[in-house]
């Protein structure tokens, strides 16, 4: 049987188990707003999105577009069941309740490795970034500090997380809004050799220079980059009023990043060629810095990568805790992690770090086999998480709709209909993966990971309902 729950904090659906305590509510719709950036806008922007260029051509801004409207009505599906009923659990509580307790755990602790995996990867390239300013310093000493550093700022309470979160993305926003406004008047020609016109546009082999196969590599790379929006729902529930700040969380911060994201990358295919080798080698914004004639350009972009990537480890390590306390709170995983000291899961964000660092030690001792099968699952895990979201959202509404309409204070636009054109984009994602090689792997990585999930699962259901009977 799942443990006694503590009684639940006002507007939230999910709690731990009866520890005397419950999670802070020092969050504030601010902090909300940033986390969403902060958990999402990291390295995979500034400098993974290159090989998406090199690979699909100026059609990168096509690929952004398409999957940031997928995006929008992912997170517009969540919103509408966060605002309802907002669970530290989030998708992962809906999952449970609407299909099953083997559904909820497969989305929780499929999230929960995508983002420990992320941590270790964050952490190990913001590790290289700072040894090759400090070359006398090895790289893994540096992994470890941070390690430790954002393990002990999750540790405290939850406001001292928001504020850390808060500063950091604010840098990266006012980054990307800089480089906003250099690229525009580069683009006009006010800054720079001159206007660069449609040339790179349309005069390196056309919009579409790789054709279909390149905007595919284009596409799945977009996708990839927006995983972890769907922490700011994770946060809400530790907010002073959870129903109206996730809501404005995802409103704002969904058209934020779509206009970061596909504004970037229109600048960029628009002021470089996509042939350029430094797109990759540098980094795209890197490189159009260099363009325009900004000194220091490399430097600047290094200290904001750095920040980002710290900014996406604090992000995850959060959310990760959260959806482990959550699942262990509601029985799904080790009672030992559900304590709460001073409104905070210590043990869930303990293992969260744990996981993460062994992740780290597994990318030295077995750099070809554990890590890569570690890192090869989280790509598609957040396609299975959104995959849940939209075959959630399609009962939870209906439920809604016959028990609470006043609960639905967020609405899925053009319901059912988007919803269903969003759940056939993701399967034609993951059908997409099945045509390249490297994307194959992840999708055997993750199937198998997938398939233990649901395994374990199914079994803890079949054993909880024979000890009900």
């Amino acid at each position: 049987m799942a443990p006694t729950t503590a009684p639940t904090a006002p507007g939230t659906t999910d709690a731990g188990p009866a520890t005397g305590q419950q999670l802070g509510h020092g969050l504030k719709p601010r902090h909300l707003s940033m986390i969403a950036l902060g958990g999402v806008i990291g390295a995979g922007l500034f400098v993974g999105s290159g090989a998406g260029i090199a690979a699909a051509g100026p059609a990168i801004i096509l690929a952004f577009v398409l999957s940031g409207l997928l995006v929008m009505l992912i997170m517009r599906m969540l919103g509408e069941m966060s605002a309802a009923r907002p669970a530290s659990g989030s998708f992962s509580v809906h999952a449970e309740k609407e299909i099953g307790p083997w559904a909820g755990i497969t989305a929780g602790w499929m999230y929960w490795v995508m983002l420990c995996c992320g941590v270790a990867a964050e952490a190990t390239a913001a590790g290289k970034i700072v040894n090759g300013w400090i070359p006398g310093v090895p790289s893994w000493v540096w992994v470890a500090l941070f390690m430790a550093f954002f393990c002990a700022s999750n540790l405290t309470a939850v406001k001292n997380f928001g504020e850390f979160e808060f500063w950091f993305a604010a840098v990266k926003v006012t980054a990307i809004v800089a480089f906003l406004v250099l690229g525009g008047l580069g683009v006009a020609g006010v800054i720079g050799p001159g206007a660069p016109g449609t040339a790179n546009l349309t005069g390196e082999g056309g919009f579409l220079p790789t054709g279909t196969s390149g905007l595919i590599v284009g596409l799945l790379a977009s996708v990839f980059a927006y995983g972890g929006l769907e922490t700011v729902t994770i946060a809400a529930a530790e907010s002073d009023d959870p129903k109206r700040n996730v809501a404005n969380a995802v409103r704002t911060a969904v058209w934020r990043i779509a206009v970061f994201y596909i504004g970037s990358m229109a600048l960029v295919v628009t002021l470089v060629s996509w042939k350029d080798p430094a797109v990759v080698a540098d980094g795209p914004y890197v490189t159009v810095l260099h363009r325009l004639g900004v000194p220091g350009a490399g430097a600047i972009m290094q200290a904001v990568v750095l920040i980002a990537l710290l900014s996406a480890m604090n992000a995850n390590i959060y959310g990760a805790s959260r959806m482990a306390y959550s699942l262990v709170g509601r029985g799904q995983g080790p009672k030992a992690l559900a304590k709460v000291s001073g409104g905070v899961p210590r043990r869930a964000v303990l293992a969260s770090c744990l996981f993460g660092f062994a992740a780290v030690l597994a990318s030295k001792v077995w750099p070809d086999t554990v890590f890569t099968w570690l890192m090869n699952t989280t790509g598609v895990a957040i396609l299975v998480v959104w995959l849940f979201i939209c075959v959630v959202q399609l009962r939870m509404r209906r439920r809604l709709e016959r028990e609470a309409p006043e609960l639905l204070t967020v609405r899925m636009w053009g319901y059912p209909y988007l919803t269903w054109v969003a759940m056939a984009a993701v399967v034609g994602i993951l059908g997409l993966m099945t045509t390249t090689e490297g994307d194959r792997e992840q999708l055997y990585a993750a199937g198998v990971l997938v398939a233990l999930l649901v395994t374990a699962g199914l079994l803890k259901q079949r054993r909880d309902a024979a000890a009900a009977r």
